[in-house]
């Protein structure tokens, strides 16, 4: 299967999202911790956290987490909040016209079993 640059886009889009959900309820959340959480690799949170600093979506600042060991807080700017709503109200659109397909297609599975066994119950099981 041959990936489009659209759901490449789309993919990035949503772990973008997913990573800044978490660092909006977790700012000092390490890379380590972000990834084990979300299922992504090291280097590809790594990389993510690196683009939204790019794009200027989420702040790196310091905090002291002992008093010899030196931690990160990633924050979101204002900037990256705007950004998380259009991401999340893009999301929701397209997970929305995925469930009105899913159902459409439940719909239409169930049709199938209908003309294929009218006089029995095929699906007492589902």
């Amino acid at each position: 299967m041959q990936i489009q640059q659209g759901e490449t886009n789309q993919s990035n889009e949503e772990l973008q999202l997913r990573v800044m959900r978490v660092i909006a309820r977790n700012p000092e959340i390490s890379q380590r911790a972000l990834s084990k959480e979300l299922g992504v690799s090291l280097g590809g949170v790594n990389y993510c956290l690196k683009a939204l600093v790019e794009m200027g979506f989420v702040k790196l600042g310091n905090f002291t987490r002992s008093s010899r060991k030196l931690g990160y807080a990633y924050i979101l700017t204002p900037r990256g909040i705007q950004e998380k709503s259009q991401i999340t109200a893009r999301f929701l659109r397209r997970k929305m016209h995925e469930y009105e397909a899913i159902e459409a297609e439940i719909e239409q599975l169930k049709g199938e079993l209908d003309d294929a066994y009218p006089f029995s119950d095929p699906r007492a099981g589902l």
